[in-house]
């Protein structure tokens, strides 16, 4: 078979590339070596996570803030099989839906592993042991990633396990040690911290989130800790022991002094890496670099004009919606068009609870850059929402340049800064200045008006409700 583009992987941004293609007229085929079609986000990332953090969230609302409402209830118990399996039907209709759209858009999907036979042949390898070449005018790689691990760690999957395992654990652990203090191991850690298990996290660099601005990184912490988790930064772990059911974790704090962890389970949780096994790049000369990506132009083709590649294999954050994007870059640059994605505008965002949300540059980011800045600061406690609702950690920073005003950086922890954020995405891809969104009327009582009081603490320094 012969097509216009063939995409290699369907996740998030593999089987958005491919429905933008053929919205654009381009005869596309994907591949995908697993059963159902999803990649990680769908199958053992982004959507199962959200709906055990839902089911965990709501269980710990019954527990401890159900009464403060005047809701009086038995001790709630926990089904933890029923959970799981909620859990797998969420994922099974969601990957369910990306085969409905592959056959509305007219893509042939092939179950297999793909791999680059030369610049123009990818060949299928079928799970009964046929192959099968399809000739593609152009190809986008889109495989994703794999969790990382460390050299001396031995991931049985069973006690000491990745993100994939902590999704469908046969129990909740009784102490949940979690190597990693960045998303998945807040989120999974905050998972299982909610339903009962003392968790204890583990991080080499002295604070979490390490990526994001320092003020969420401290406001999480705060908060986190506040729910029972327990934090040990600047601690590299050095090695990772299990006897029987017991894990022995064991690091190097600050001062030097080694420190023993014991827990029933073993979170490792310290990044992710791409997934580029078995593709075959080496019969097509595609460049790989020192971390395993491919390399990549500013229009994603690789080092081979007609392949491309985006997502979790080439550089950048390794987020759903930046594949997506890109996805849809890859298929408009493909069919002619030139479109555009800026990088410095994709959100980073925590589902914890409070949330945490990002876009642009943070404080330190700034100061590196020489860029000289105002910074405003609005506490959620001080909204009436907040207060209604009993959500009232958190803060939103807006972050402007001294000179002209314009936005430069959004930093947000609190209930529903997940979607909250897309405003100040909003905001700075038209080039706001703090005063214009300062000058919008926001709804009353909402979450958002903590974005206007923060962007006016930015442009004269004066909330109203502060």
């Amino acid at each position: 078979m012969k097509y216009d583009l063939v995409v290699i992987g369907s996740g998030p941004g593999g089987y958005i590339a491919a429905i933008r293609a053929s919205q654009l007229g381009k005869k596309v085929a994907i591949i995908e070596k697993y059963a159902t079609l999803g990649g990680t986000c769908l199958n053992v990332g982004c959507i199962p996570s959200k709906a055990l953090l839902d089911s965990s969230h709501h269980y710990y609302d019954a527990v401890k803030h159900f009464e403060e409402h005047g809701i009086l209830i038995d001790p709630p118990k926990i089904d933890f099989p029923k959970m799981i399996d909620r859990k797998a039907k969420i994922v099974e209709t969601t990957t369910g839906g990306i085969k409905y759209l592959m056959d509305k858009n007219k893509i042939d999907v092939y179950e297999g592993l793909g791999s680059f036979v030369d610049a123009t042949h990818v060949k299928v390898a079928k799970a009964d042991g046929s192959e099968e070449v399809l000739e593609a005018d152009n190809t986008i790689i889109a495989t994703g990633s794999k969790p990382g691990s460390l050299p001396f760690i031995n991931i049985d999957k069973e006690r000491i396990i990745t993100s994939t395992e902590a999704l469908k654990l046969p129990e909740i652990p009784k102490h949940m040690l979690v190597i990693g203090g960045g998303v998945i191991g807040l989120e999974l850690g905050s998972v299982y911290s909610r339903l009962g298990s003392q968790v204890t996290v583990i991080e080499y660099m002295d604070k979490i989130v390490p990526g994001m601005d320092a003020d969420v990184s401290k406001e999480l912490q705060k908060v986190l800790k506040k729910q029972g988790v327990k934090f040990n930064v600047s601690h590299g772990v050095s090695s990772v022991e299990r006897v029987g059911d017991e894990i022995i974790v064991k690091a190097t704090n600050k001062k030097g002094a080694e420190v023993e962890f014991k827990g029933d389970y073993c979170l490792v949780s310290v990044g992710r890496r791409p997934y580029t096994e078995g593709l075959g790049l080496e019969n097509v000369g595609v460049k790989v670099n020192e971390r395993g990506q491919i390399e990549i132009n500013d229009h994603l083709q690789t080092n081979v004009p007609n392949i491309y590649a985006i997502g979790d294999v080439v550089k950048g954050a390794m987020l759903a919606h930046k594949a997506e994007e890109e996805g849809v870059v890859a298929a408009e640059i493909i069919a002619g068009q030139k479109p555009h994605i800026d990088y410095n505008l994709i959100p980073g965002i925590v589902y914890t609870w409070p949330e945490v949300a990002a876009v642009g540059k943070t404080e330190q980011e700034l100061k590196d850059a020489g860029v000289k800045y105002k910074a405003g600061k609005f506490s959620m406690r001080a909204l009436g929402r907040s207060r209604a609702s009993g959500d009232i950690d958190g803060f939103v920073k807006v972050l402007a340049d001294a000179n002209t005003d314009e936005v430069l950086g959004v930093h947000m922890v609190g209930a529903r800064v997940a979607d909250l954020i897309m405003e100040a995405a909003v905001a700075m891809e038209y080039r706001a200045s703090a005063e214009d969104l300062a000058r919008i009327c926001h709804g009353h009582p909402t979450y958002s008006e903590a974005m206007k009081e923060a962007a006016k603490a930015a442009w004269d320094g004066q909330p109203l409700n502060a």
